[in-house]
C-alpha cells in the first residue's frame, strides 16, 4: 500500500512544499511580485478576514495555474443529494436502517459524488446554519473529476473500503476506523479499491474544533498531535478531454470544465487544511465509581452553534473501554433528549442492540423521541454480575448529535428501501417488574 507522509497537529500553522521543487514557498511574504518557479499565489479563506486570531483560518497556495481558469459552471444532476427537508411529512418515530446497499460495478458504476445520498438534515446552506447527514456508496474511482463544497465542511467516516483522497494540499489514505475532514472550498478527488461505503456529517456555517476539556484538565479525549495533515504534492497534468470541477453550491451540484488538473499546488502554508484522525487514538474518559458520565465525554470533534454549550453538531464515538461502575445499570439508559441523535456502526456490535443494528446501517432518534436498550439487553444487564469488563471490544459505533431537529429525506424513508419497519418491536417484550410490596 502507498506510504504517505503527514504533518501532525490540530489547527496548526503548517508549511509544506513538494520536494521536487525546493524553495517553492516565498520567504518573508505571502504574495511576492514574482513567485518562485513562476507559480501563482492564491489564498483560500475559511473564515472572514476579520475573525479573531483564534478562529481565523486561511492558507496560501502556490500553484501552476490559479483555480479561476475554468469554463462557466453549469447545473449537474445531483441524484439523491438534497437539502429539501420538506419532501415527506415529519416522522417522530425511532428509525433504524439496515446496511445501505452498494451497487455492483458492472450494473451501476458510482463514484464518490454520484454515490452521495442524503439521509436527513436541517437548516439551510444559504443562511449558513444547518447540517446534513449523507451516506456514500461507490464502486469506482473519480477520474478527471473533483468536488468542492461551497456550503460547508464534510466529516467523512468510511465504513467499508479505503479512500485515497487527493486534495490541493496533498494525499490522504483514510481507512475504516479513521475519519477525515475536508473543509469548505477544498477541492478533492476520491479513489476507491472496490465496493466502498461510509457516512458524512456536513455542517454549514461552522468549522469542527476540539471540544473544551474543562475539569478533565490538559489531557484526554482526542489529542491535537494525533490529527494528521497531508504534505504538498502536485501534478502538472494537462487534460485535453476536459477535467470536471464540481461545486456543491446552495445544496445543488454544478460542473465546470478546465484543461488541467486542479491538484497543481507545489507548496502551501497556513492553518486551513484537510486532516485525518484514527479513532483508536482517542483517550477514553469514563466513570470509575457509579452511574454514567454523559456521552459528551466521547466527543471527538464539535461544531459550535451561536449558543454557548450547544453544538450545531458533535461527532461522538463509543470505542472499546473498561466498564467498572458499581451498582450501576451499565448499558446506555433510557432517554429522551432535546438533541437529535444519528448513529452509525463501523464494525462489530453495539452493546445496547446487538442484533438489529448492523455495520453499514444507521439509526435516528429524533428530538424528544424516547430510546434506550432493547428488552434483551435490559434483562441481561439487570442480572449481570458486576465485575470489571471490557465494553465494546472489537467494535466502533459513532453518533452525529445535533441541536437541530432533523428531517428525513424521501430517499431515507422510502427510496432506499432499507428502513427497518420492525425496529419498534425490540422494546415490546419489556415487562413491568413493579411490586409495591418489595423495595
Amino acid at each position: 500500500w502507498l506510504i504517505l507522509q503527514y504533518m501532525s497537529g490540530f489547527g496548526n500553522e503548517h508549511v509544506s512544499e513538494d520536494p521536487r521543487c525546493p524553495g517553492a514557498l516565498p520567504e518573508g511574504q505571502n504574495n511576492p511580485q514574482i513567485c518562485p518557479y513562476g507559480l501563482y499565489a492564491e489564498q483560500l479563506s475559511g473564515s472572514a478576514f476579520t475573525c479573531p486570531r483564534p478562529t481565523n483560518k486561511r492558507s496560501w497556495l502556490y500553484r501552476i495555474l490559479p483555480s479561476v481558469c475554468h469554463k462557466p459552471f453549469k447545473p449537474l444532476e445531483e441524484g439523491h443529494l438534497t437539502h429539501n427537508w420538506d419532501e415527506v411529512e415529519p416522522d417522530p418515530n425511532q428509525l433504524r436502517w439496515k446496511p445501505f446497499e452498494i451497487p455492483k460495478a458492472p450494473q451501476n458504476k458510482l463514484d464518490f459524488v454520484s454515490g452521495l445520498h442524503t439521509l436527513c438534515g436541517a437548516g439551510e446552506p444559504r443562511g449558513r446554519n444547518g447540517i446534513a447527514v449523507h451516506v456514500f456508496v461507490c464502486n469506482t474511482s473519480m477520474v478527471n473529476r473533483c468536488l468542492y463544497n461551497s456550503d460547508g465542511d464534510f466529516l467523512i467516516v468510511p465504513q467499508q473500503g479505503k479512500l485515497l483522497i487527493t486534495t490541493e494540499f496533498g494525499k490522504m489514505l483514510v481507512e475504516p476506523n479513521e475519519i477525515c475532514v475536508i473543509q469548505q472550498g477544498m477541492r478533492f478527488s476520491v479513489e476507491v479499491f472496490g465496493e466502498t461505503r461510509g457516512y458524512i456529517l456536513e455542517v454549514y456555517g461552522a468549522h469542527f474544533e476540539l471540544p473544551d476539556l474543562g475539569p478533565i484538565g490538559a489531557n484526554g479525549l482526542a489529542n491535537p498531535r494525533d490529527f494528521l495533515v497531508p504534505v504538498a504534492w502536485y501534478e502538472d497534468r494537462q487534460v485535453p478531454g476536459g477535467y470536471t470541477v464540481i461545486s456543491k453550491y446552495q445544496g445543488k451540484l454544478f460542473a465546470a470544465q478546465q484543461d488541467f488538473s486542479p491538484f497543481n499546488v507545489v507548496a502551501w502554508h497556513g492553518n486551513y487544511t484537510p486532516y485525518k484522525y484514527h479513532l483508536e487514538k482517542f483517550m477514553v474518559i469514563n466513570s470509575v465509581a457509579f452511574d454514567h458520565a454523559d456521552p459528551s465525554i466521547f466527543t471527538v470533534l464539535t461544531a459550535k452553534s451561536t449558543r454557548p454549550g450547544v453544538a450545531l453538531a458533535d461527532f461522538v464515538i463509543f470505542p472499546p473501554r473498561w466498564g467498572v461502575a458499581n451498582n450501576t445499570f451499565r448499558p446506555p439508559y433510557y432517554h429522551r433528549n432535546c438533541m437529535s441523535e444519528f448513529m452509525g456502526l463501523i464494525k462489530g456490535h453495539y452493546e445496547a442492540k446487538e442484533e438489529g443494528f448492523q455495520p453499514g446501517g444507521a439509526s435516528l432518534h429524533s428530538m424528544m423521541t424516547p430510546h434506550g436498550p432493547d428488552a434483551d439487553c435490559f434483562e441481561k444487564a439487570s442480572k449481570a454480575k458486576l465485575e470489571p469488563e471490557r465494553v465494546a471490544e472489537g467494535t466502533m459505533a459513532f453518533m452525529f448529535e445535533s441541536s437541530l431537529s432533523l428531517a428525513v429525506t424521501k430517499w431515507g424513508l422510502q427510496t432506499s428501501n432499507r428502513l427497518d419497519k420492525n425496529y419498534y418491536k425490540c422494546w415490546e417484550p419489556l415487562k413491568s417488574h413493579f411490586n409495591p410490596k418489595c423495595k
